[in-house]
């Protein structure tokens, strides 16, 4: 059983950064295709960012493109997320996921508990 947990969430001020980290326990990571997903409240969960098996292809929300970058280290079984020139609007609980399809999937397989990051004004 595959387990997921986020960390690195906090309070920052708008312009700030701050860096997520997911520790993949249980199966090795470069088994997975991975992302992270955040979900505001009063609004449904969305995409931020997805990473390959390799690490080779990312992609990323249409909101937070150019200011987040993904990235993965499988030796370390870790993928992060790195969050540059943060708005009000990035205020959500994120979450990590890890998709054994091969891809990253709008419904990933599984998902960590999800570490809170609120951005002030």
């Amino acid at each position: 059983q595959v387990q997921l947990v986020e960390s690195g969430g906090g309070l920052v001020q708008a312009g700030g950064s701050l860096r997520l980290s997911c520790v993949v326990s249980g199966r090795t990571v470069s088994t997975y295709a991975m992302g992270w997903f955040r979900q505001a409240p009063g609004k449904e969960r969305e995409f931020v960012a997805g990473i390959s098996r390799s690490g080779a292809d990312t992609s990323y929300g249409g909101s937070v493109k150019g200011r987040f970058t993904i990235s993965r280290d499988n030796a370390k079984n870790t993928v992060n997320l790195q969050m540059n020139s943060l708005k009000p609007e990035d205020t959500a609980v994120y979450y990590c996921a890890a998709d054994s399809a091969g891809y990253l999937r709008s419904r990933p397989n599984y998902w960590g508990q999800g570490t809170q990051v609120t951005v002030s004004s």
